[in-house]
């Protein structure tokens, strides 16, 4: 059964997409190296965050001036945001094919929409080791509430195990990853569906990684709540959603007490309003609504099937290029073939992944992530708990960001880094100048 909405294919190139959809910003923007030269960004730091489309930056930009309050406001700014914010959700719905009843709840990211949903859910959750955190730590909240199911060898076998747990003892939420963030590796959606409805549970997809590169349908598929992010779906504004299913949300204590979010409030007591509003207390981010809905129509009108294989194809060309070194091993999660989005992790023998990723930024300008990707479990089977390098791919990506950064990771087996590195993998001195309104330089991140 196909993982995500059936695609028709298109004849496509490794090249860049070609048209409005493949404008990003930045796309273009030469960063210094350390030898003194300049290069264009290769930005294959995609699956952290995403640049902003320019069809988004043009609609926050159109809208800008309108910004006011929403919902209480009487002025006609206020009146324009608040049909702004509101149509924001609708198209964002109608994005996922979100059913007639569903809610769309405006959130931060999908770290906030998870543990609202922590917040909702009337029993146990049960969950794989292979999640990032986002969709692991609201659960590990619920104590022996929270199941962790270990994946198995291969996809068919994990789905095996899920089923026997969730038959074993009754629980009322499935939660899995769309795709993976280390692997890009895709888990069959409508089976797992399946399985969690057969088992009397609903099912809540992580969707981050996989909405920015596959169509979901929630109805057409049967999931139940699905969660994603602004950031990974070229609207970096601040906002994520949660679409799903709306009794447990009403029924849910506030995710913030605060205005917006009530009927009625007396010093004795409060009344507090349905879903969405019931969550989204205070002023809500209006801006990252409008973008995240921009973003989500530009993507829409992209034929079926074109950024499928646009990035199969450069995601085949990277493996292919990488296993081709030696010393280089990409890291799996299940034996076969399994379909995947553009990510893939990589280890290079004798070297640090710090430092492989500072040297592709220093030497080659070319972006990619080490670390171990806020999935540290994951990490401890695939790579005994050290980090590794990601690159990951899409809308702007193009062949010749992969051949560089293939051929930057040849050059170091080859000959070793040009520049020098500290123990930490940076480089040493490091002559490239910031832009001068930034002040600090970056000292790593509290998600590793």
């Amino acid at each position: 059964m196909p993982t995500t909405r059936p695609t028709t294919p298109h004849a496509t190139t490794h090249a860049r997409l070609t048209g409005p959809l493949a404008l990003l910003v930045g796309a273009d923007e030469q960063v210094p190296l350390v030898t003194g030269d300049t290069a264009r960004y290769a930005n294959l730091d995609i699956a952290a965050s995403a640049p902003a489309l320019q069809s988004v930056a043009d609609r926050v930009a159109e809208f800008l001036p309108y910004y006011s309050s929403v919902h209480r406001g009487a002025g006609y700014a206020s009146a324009v945001s608040t049909a702004a914010y509101e149509t924001a959700r609708r198209t964002i719905g109608a994005f996922v094919g979100a059913r007639s009843g569903d809610v769309v709840q405006v959130v931060r990211n999908t770290t906030d929409a998870f543990n609202l949903l922590a917040t909702a859910v009337p029993g146990d959750v049960v969950h794989l080791d292979v999640e990032h955190h986002a969709n692991l730590l609201p659960w590990q909240g619920l104590g022996e509430r929270a199941r962790a199911v270990t994946a198995d060898e291969t996809v068919t076998e994990t789905l095996a195990v899920v089923e026997a747990e969730l038959a074993r003892t009754p629980a009322a939420l499935l939660a899995v990853t769309g795709a993976s963030n280390v692997t890009g590796e895709i888990l069959p959606l409508a089976d797992l569906v399946e399985i969690a409805h057969r088992h009397g549970a609903r099912i809540a997809v992580d969707g981050a990684q996989l909405v920015p590169h596959h169509r979901v349908h929630l109805e057409l598929l049967g999931i139940d709540y699905l969660a994603f992010s602004g950031h990974k779906l070229y609207a970096p504004y601040g906002a994520g959603v949660l679409v799903g299913r709306r009794d447990w949300l009403d029924a849910a204590p506030p995710y913030l007490a605060g205005g917006g979010a009530v009927r009625e409030v007396t010093l004795d007591g409060t009344s507090w309003a349905d879903a969405p509003a019931r969550h989204e207390a205070g002023t809500p981010n209006v801006v990252g609504a409008v973008a995240l809905a921009a973003a989500c129509e530009a993507i829409a009108a992209l034929p079926d099937g074109e950024l499928v294989l646009h990035e199969e194809g450069l995601r085949d060309r990277l493996l292919a290029g990488l296993e081709a070194i030696e010393g280089v091993r990409t890291l799996h999660l299940w034996r076969g073939a399994v379909q995947a989005i553009g990510v893939v992790t990589f280890t290079v023998e004798g070297y640090t992944a710090e430092l492989v990723a500072q040297y592709l930024s220093a030497e080659h300008g070319v972006g990619v992530r080490d670390g171990r990707f806020c999935a540290h479990p994951l990490l401890e089977r695939l790579n005994d708990g050290r980090t590794a390098v990601r690159a990951s791919l899409g809308l702007g990506s193009s062949a010749e960001d992969v051949d560089r950064l293939v051929a930057g990771v040849a050059r170091l087996v080859a000959h070793g880094p040009q520049w020098t590195y500290d123990v930490d993998g940076r480089p040493t001195p490091d002559p490239r100048p910031l832009p001068a309104w930034v002040t600090e330089t970056g000292t790593g991140s509290a998600c590793s």
